[in-house]
């Protein structure tokens, strides 16, 4: 999407709202981490010329999994937003915003800081006033409703191998900590770093602490949970399809490019990261739509091209 260039991390440092944003995602995060052991499993076999990874029994190591085309297709905060439109949160119009927003990522497949701030703003105004263990058990049920059938099973596999390597797994995202948590819950994650809404008594006040868990604040919400997780970032592991966490994954050790967006495609190249892209179809790998749309679209164009062929004729 467009103008992204002030997220790039040379253009961009950490401020001390990211800082803020990353040390208050890290403490959600910990107290809210599962503490239930992992089954263990059956490592996938490592690609020709790859040294074993990850290495079972490191426990100084750990993975963190961006959220939005990374984990799952789409983004967590519009899936959220279709939900809360369901139980009548909010009216017809702000339910078209937030479907073009959603059709707008899917369509660029990567994420433009404009829209997804609005949609930010929007949901913080529509949760305003609303008790947080609400929007947490209504989050349950829509995860059901819209979430579960788009995560992505190749980089559900790449998580299970670091936690059956004895290893904690973390989602790393925008998208509210609250959502995030009941995700990495369901996958069977240890936990999640998301952007924390600010609440008093429970009751939620319509502002964020800090900023959004976006960019830079992703890299110090993971330098702050390595630090009080007591983890070696040289060990541990990242997975993003954006170039706007360039930042979080220039952090670790094994950093991995998941159906990466042109320029983080181009920068895991250029340094030699570890790419998996788990999308279908040349062009829908391109800009980030379902196959099925590909082929819906190609196979529309080609009964237009008949039809003027004949016409011709």
């Amino acid at each position: 999407m467009a103008a992204l260039g002030w997220l790039t991390p040379h253009r961009r440092s950490a401020t001390a709202r990211s800082v803020l944003a990353g040390e208050a995602a890290a403490e959600a995060a910990r107290k809210s981490s599962l503490a239930a052991e992992q089954p263990a499993g059956t490592l996938p076999a490592a690609q020709e010329g790859e040294p074993e990874f990850p290495v079972v029994g490191d426990d100084r190591a750990a993975a963190f999994f961006d959220l939005d085309n990374t984990v799952m297709q789409g983004a967590a905060i519009f899936h959220f937003g279709r939900g809360l439109y369901k139980r009548k949160f909010f009216e017809r119009r702000e339910l078209t915003r937030f479907a073009w927003q959603q059709a707008w990522f899917r369509l660029a497949g990567v994420e433009d800081p404009e829209h997804m701030q609005d949609a930010r703003d929007s949901a913080l105004s529509i949760v305003k006033g609303h008790r947080v263990s609400e929007l947490m058990s209504i989050g349950e049920e829509i995860y059901d409703e819209y979430m579960a059938d788009r995560i992505w099973p190749g980089t559900r596999a790449l998580a299970q191998a670091h936690l059956d390597a004895g290893q904690k797994v973390w989602l790393v995202t925008a998208a509210p900590v609250e959502t995030a948590t009941i995700i990495a819950r369901r996958l069977g994650l240890t936990g999640a770093l998301g952007t924390v809404a600010e609440s008093v008594d429970g009751v939620y006040t319509g502002r964020l602490v800090g900023e959004p868990l976006h960019g830079p604040a992703k890299a110090e919400a993971v330098r702050a949970l390595a630090a009080a997780e007591g983890l070696d970032l040289a060990r541990c592991a990242a997975y993003s399809d954006s170039h706007n966490d360039i930042p979080m994954l220039s952090l670790v050790g094994h950093p991995y490019a998941i159906n990466p967006d042109t320029k983080l495609r181009k920068h895991a190249r250029a340094l030699d990261w570890r790419l998996r892209d788990y999308r279908t179809g040349r062009k829908a790998a391109k800009v980030g739509i379902p196959a099925a749309a590909g082929v819906g679209a190609l196979a529309g164009g080609t009964a237009a091209a008949v039809a003027l062929h004949r016409r011709r004729r």
